[in-house]
């Protein structure tokens, strides 16, 4: 059933290049904690599984107690042994000229051997160490001559908050926008309310953005991580694009804004893997709803969300989650900047990891009251409190790459914590 061409295939040069690049399908793929690299021996590329089939749409499996990596698709297996020259191939034995390694923790497959198994063309570009991988379906595109160096951060550090209650922006539009410019927001994360007509979301956002502030479109709920709830997230990213269409210029929502949070769920203690299952097809789903459709995705995430892995896996949900989206804001929230768990050390994992995917990551602390503790909310605390906890966290935080500024949780609380500390 798989025909697998290996050896009859122009082999890649074993260049002594600083760095190997890959995209798929024209876009460049990201690798956090595993650099591609040419294998001497084999002048193969070896590249860390996970990553690359994720792109090719493979499932990825390991098992530990015999060293095997599965991939799947459809009705299509590969079974990869550590350090074996053999694989099967839907049950047949295939003989490889680069068997898979585990360097620096990771699992290096011969990216031809692998794509090619799954019917995808490989073409080199040896002036650029360039793998350019062509997926079934679609035009080989080569992408611009060198991936992003940096990070695609703005000139100004970002300030966000949310606004929940949609309804305000009919009624106190003048007073949150005052409130907005005063405290330096560039970004308001507005909920959307479709009983409220377009006409009051123009009106806020064409003020918004006269005083250089940006407005996300927010939704999401914790049932949105299951697939079953695909058409409310389809409903949602609908009516943005059509708002988007029908506005003017200075009436757009600049991206969309997920607060989707299912680990509140009864369901993620006692169904975990089958949450971040679904959880991980939605986000697939929401990558494909929007592709092509100039909005930005943010997700929000709490800090801990390293601390929890991909299925079968040892990779890291928020590396993960970082690599579908353009940026998230952590929910950080605690009342202190310093301390084992404090502000700083709770993002230190999640900057790291989007430093390197060069994401932009958003810190947010909370001001509403909370059955979690006194030291997650400044709300019994100031607003001079606050402000003084993120200037020594923004200290800290800024010597990270992927650190955009700060968000406050939320507006109403948020106001109503200055209003009482004045």
């Amino acid at each position: 059933m798989l025909v697998i061409l290996l050896s009859t295939a122009n082999c890649l040069p074993a260049l002594a290049a600083p760095q190997v690049h890959v995209a798929v399908d024209g876009q460049y793929v990201s690798f956090p904690d595993g650099a591609p690299y040419v294998d001497v021996k084999s002048k193969r590329t070896m590249v860390p599984v996970r990553f690359v089939a994720e792109r090719l749409g493979l499932s990825v499996q390991w098992n530990g107690e015999t060293n095997q990596v599965t991939l799947k698709k459809k009705d299509e297996t590969i079974h990869l042994t550590i350090g074996q020259n053999q694989a099967q191939v839907n049950g047949k034995d295939v003989t490889l000229v680069a068997p898979a390694v585990i360097k620096n923790k990771r699992t290096m497959v011969p990216l031809r051997f692998i794509s090619e198994a799954f019917h995808a063309q490989i073409d080199w570009i040896a002036e650029r160490n360039l793998v350019v991988v062509t997926t079934p379906g679609h035009a080989k595109v080569v992408p611009p001559p060198s991936p992003p160096s940096t990070i695609d951060r703005t000139s100004q550090i970002q300030r966000g908050t949310w606004i929940w209650n949609a309804s305000l922006i009919k009624t106190e539009q003048e007073s949150i926008l005052k409130f907005a410019s005063d405290n330096k927001l560039t970004t308001i994360y507005l909920q959307i309310d479709k009983d409220i007509p377009a006409a009051a979301y123009q009106s806020f956002v064409r003020g918004a953005k006269e005083k250089q502030i940006k407005v996300e479109a927010l939704e999401g709920r914790p049932n949105w991580a299951f697939t079953h709830n695909q058409n409310q997230i389809r409903q949602f990213i609908s009516w943005v694009k059509s708002y988007n269409a029908a506005a003017g210029a200075d009436e757009r929502f600049e991206g969309l804004h997920f607060d989707i949070e299912p680990y509140i769920l009864a369901e993620w203690k006692t169904k975990n893997q089958l949450v971040i299952e679904n959880w991980m097809n939605n986000m697939r789903f929401i990558e494909r709803e929007t592709k092509g459709s100039g909005l930005k995705i943010t997700l929000d995430i709490p800090f801990w969300l390293h601390l929890v892995k991909v299925p079968s896996s040892n990779y890291s949900f928020s590396a993960w989650l970082l690599e579908k989206v353009d940026s998230v804001v952590i929910m950080d929230y605690r009342n202190a900047a310093l301390g084992n768990d404090g502000i700083v050390a709770n993002a230190k994992t999640i900057l790291k990891e989007a430093s390197t995917l060069k994401k932009n990551v958003i810190v947010a602390v909370e001001t509403a009251p909370t059955s979690e503790g006194a030291f997650t909310t400044f709300y019994s605390l100031s607003t001079g409190a606050m402000k003084a906890e993120l200037k020594k966290a923004e200290e800290q935080l800024s010597q990270y790459p992927s650190y955009a500024g700060y968000a406050i949780h939320n507006y109403e609380s948020w106001t109503a914590l200055d209003a009482k500390s004045k």
